[in-house]
């Protein structure tokens, strides 16, 4: 049997990089893109930054406040609002190539996808390269984005390679080379090991991956439990048996807003609620379609960001429905709520063509 050939393919600093895309003045600029609130210019969060800003430590998830006193001096810094409906037309157009050139594509989100290349390849790393490059051309040539892609015989082992060289980079790693490519890793690059997992290995005096195989699996299964020091393991030798899965991106509705004062009162919270469903259901209403599934999302006042869903009886396009299942979502997640909220959000998925005119509202 031969050899298995996973790419990851990472699109480098995807919103900001789209933007530079629409106005290549701001090229050399550094650019910040961010999730504005309604609250003030300075209110809100990064989305992302390019490579410029991050120079300057500008990254995802800190304030705009912050960035803007890390860009303090840099006249032309330029902070843009994000414009998802630009981002998806602009992903959708390179997952469209890219997945002309896999046996399995795997579709992971907006800026990230798996392929299996075995078959493509024949097994063989010096044409999965050459494919790998080519995929990176006919990419750039048809959308302008740039991407970094993995190419290595498993998922793990890609997604850290296609992080390896960015940003534009391209690294392979042939099965007789996984040992030396390691051994130039940091535990922190293993996918998965966040702050909290980090901060053990640092008071451990543990840093890259070569001394993390010092560490048996019973004394990493005692540490982290089984399941997760089982994954620490097998990453640190580049053990991944995951297959490459067939999936598309999941089609979703869902509407934000941002409250007038940071609150965890229903009072307070389920009013907006409303107005966030009425919106979401006019959109599901002109798009013709019922959905399964309702999810809320409160953005908290750390930036940290709490889910809840639940799966529907039956597919639905009623308003008073997805009222009623947001409002229970609600009341469900702010029993343990320490945090205050910023904004709520709502979505709908597991979408289908409405069959039908199932109410009056819908007819008209």
């Amino acid at each position: 049997m031969s050899q298995r050939v996973i790419f990851h393919i990472d699109f480098d600093y995807f919103y900001a990089q789209c933007e530079e895309i629409r106005d290549p003045t701001i090229i050399v600029k550094p650019v910040v893109v961010c999730v504005f609130s309604n609250r003030g210019q300075d209110s809100g969060a990064v989305a992302t930054a390019n490579y410029v800003a991050r120079k300057h430590g500008v990254k995802s998830g800190i304030s705009i406040s912050l960035a803007k006193k890390r860009l303090e001096g840099h006249t032309d810094a330029v902070f843009l609002p994000v414009d998802f409906d630009y981002y998806s037309s602009v992903s959708d157009a390179a997952m469209e190539i890219i997945a002309q050139h896999a046996d399995v594509f795997e579709y992971v989100g907006r800026d990230e996808a798996y392929l299996d290349v075995t078959k493509k390849s024949s097994g063989n790393f010096l044409n999965a390269a050459n494919l790998a490059q080519k995929v990176k051309n006919s990419v750039r040539e048809k959308t302008k984005i740039k991407c970094s892609i993995g190419v290595t015989p498993n998922k793990l082992l890609s997604k850290m390679a296609s992080d390896f060289k960015k940003p534009d980079g391209l690294t392979v790693v042939d099965p007789n080379k996984i040992e030396e490519f390691l051994s130039q890793q940091k535990i922190r690059d293993i996918p998965g090991i966040g702050k909290k997992i980090s901060s053990v290995f640092t008071d451990m005096k543990l840093d890259t991956i070569q001394d993390l195989k010092k560490m048996d699996v019973f004394t990493l299964n005692r540490r982290f439990g089984r399941k997760t020091g089982t994954y620490i393991y097998n990453a640190a030798r580049g053990i991944n048996t995951e297959p490459v899965k067939e999936k598309e991106a999941t089609v979703q509705y869902s509407k934000i807003i941002t409250l007038k004062q940071n609150s965890k009162d229903q009072e307070v919270l389920l009013p907006a609620l409303e107005e966030v469903c009425a919106q979401l259901q006019q959109t599901v209403l002109k798009n013709n379609v019922v959905f399964r599934s309702v999810g809320i999302q409160f953005f908290q006042s750390d930036l940290s960001s709490k889910t809840k869903s639940r799966m529907l009886k039956n597919s639905t396009n009623s308003l008073e429905q997805l009222q009623n299942t947001a409002k229970l979502l609600v009341i469900e997640a702010l029993q343990n709520q320490e945090l205050l909220i910023r904004r709520v959000g709502v979505r709908v998925s597991e979408l289908a063509p409405a069959q039908g005119q199932d109410n009056i509202t819908n007819y008209f």
